[in-house]
């Protein structure tokens, strides 16, 4: 599982470091975090894939406090 688990963080790591690369096109936090949490549910293990999964999954983590992909 460790192998995996290192996976998953260098995943989280190169995503992170292409928002970064296209932050400066977003002149207000908010379509940022939205361009952020589209990313991460494009790599997201979702079966379906649809703007309604990942509403609801984005509105899970905010309600636990999870923050991963």
């Amino acid at each position: 599982m460790g192998g995996k688990l290192a996976e998953v963080w260098a995943w989280v790591g190169e995503l992170e470091a292409l928002h970064e690369r296209s932050v400066h096109r977003f002149s207000r936090s908010e379509p940022r975090e939205s361009a952020l949490a589209y990313m991460q549910g494009l790599i997201a293990p979702l079966e379906r894939k649809n703007g309604w999964r990942w509403r609801r999954r984005r509105v899970t983590q905010a309600l636990t406090g999870s923050t991963g992909c």
